[in-house]
């Protein structure tokens, strides 16, 4: 099964990024997954469900360790070659 996360941090500082968000992104971008994108008011990940699961935690424990006082995620099934998930 692969699935998508899309997350962001919080609390937001539009002049650098904060610890908690430089940690984040860190995470996912060392995850093994793919179709990564990083920006400033979200990110997105794709991956084999087993490594977008291990990121997450990963990225929970680190982000609100690192000073975040939020994370919001979402994570959704993708359809593979069959059609079915994300429906």
């Amino acid at each position: 099964m692969r699935l998508r996360v899309e997350f962001t941090t919080e609390p937001f500082d539009l002049d650098e990024a904060p610890p908690h968000a430089v940690v984040a992104r860190d995470v996912i971008q060392g995850a093994d997954l793919d179709a990564v994108d990083v920006g400033p008011f979200g990110n997105t990940a794709e991956g084999e469900a087993d490594g977008v699961l291990t990121a997450v935690d990963a990225l929970l424990r680190k982000a609100l360790a690192a000073g975040a006082t939020r994370v919001s995620l979402q994570v959704n099934v993708l359809a593979d070659e069959s059609g079915e998930g994300d429906k």
